[in-house]
């Protein structure tokens, strides 16, 4: 063989020693756009997960389910998306920008939670009272969490009397941050986060009555970006493992399989 053909040869190798080693380290990775209401719980299960798959670098993002639909559909990085309205993912399968079938992971529930009042005694016509001034929801045209809390201010009567004292979050999360600050005296948030570790000691909370808005069943889908990623897989078949469950169900989730 020639000194030139030798030389070919190693680079050939090189190349291809590279592309492979980007592609493993690539396969390694994800990044997973979550709804805010899935905050607390799915940073655990990310922890747990990482416990058997050591190498896996995972970077969780969490904001507003219908902010982050728009992001996919514009090309967003995203290779695991969480919704807190299952809608979402749907639209996104049926426009071809998915590479697995929607799944859902839980039903999520809506309370009344407030630090400086029992929430534990309060109904929603309580929240007409004149010495309330400020009432949080997360905004309802993107998040399913604010539209929901809608849903339930309509369907009891009281909408119109609260709406001039609402402040709207971004997302579920900030919407529990503007009653943490002290901005609303009471907010409609979600149940997983009312009983996270942070919140439950600064607050108290109720559930409102889910006859009042439709149900919050959530779903999740691996995007088309991350069709050949076998770690977004792995970590969709972990979803569904009882260690998974589990958490989401401390957490006040309702599961799949178990909620009528």
């Amino acid at each position: 063989m020639r000194v030139t053909d030798r030389f070919a040869l190693r680079a050939l190798v090189f190349v291809c020693m590279l592309v492979m080693g980007q592609t493993a380290r690539a396969e390694e990775k994800i990044t997973i756009a979550a709804a805010a209401d899935l905050k607390f719980a799915l940073d655990e299960i990310v922890v747990m997960f990482k416990n058997s798959h050591p190498a896996a670098q995972i970077q969780t993002i969490y904001g507003s389910s219908g902010k982050f639909s728009a992001q996919i559909r514009q090309g967003a990085p995203y290779d695991i998306y969480f919704s807190a309205d299952i809608a979402y993912p749907r639209a996104l399968e049926a426009e071809g920008l998915g590479a697995s079938e929607v799944q859902t992971y839980g039903v999520g529930r809506i309370v009344l939670w407030s630090q400086v009042r029992d929430a534990g005694k309060m109904t929603l016509a309580d929240l007409a009272d004149p010495s309330i001034l400020k009432i949080a929801i997360a905004n309802p045209q993107h998040a399913p969490y604010g539209k929901r809390a809608e849903e339930a201010l309509k369907a009891a009567g009281v909408w119109e009397k609260v709406q001039a004292k609402l402040v709207y979050g971004e997302n579920i999360a900030q919407t529990a941050q503007y009653v943490q600050s002290g901005n609303a005296q009471v907010g409609i948030i979600a149940l997983s986060l009312a009983l996270s570790p942070e919140l439950a000691k600064q607050g108290s909370y109720v559930l409102i009555p889910g006859k009042l808005h439709q149900p919050l069943q959530q779903g999740y889908i691996i995007t088309r970006r991350a069709a050949d990623n076998p770690l977004a897989r792995e970590f969709e078949r972990f979803m569904a493992s009882k260690e998974s469950r589990a958490i989401m169900m401390r957490y006040g989730f309702g599961l799949p399989g178990e909620v009528e």
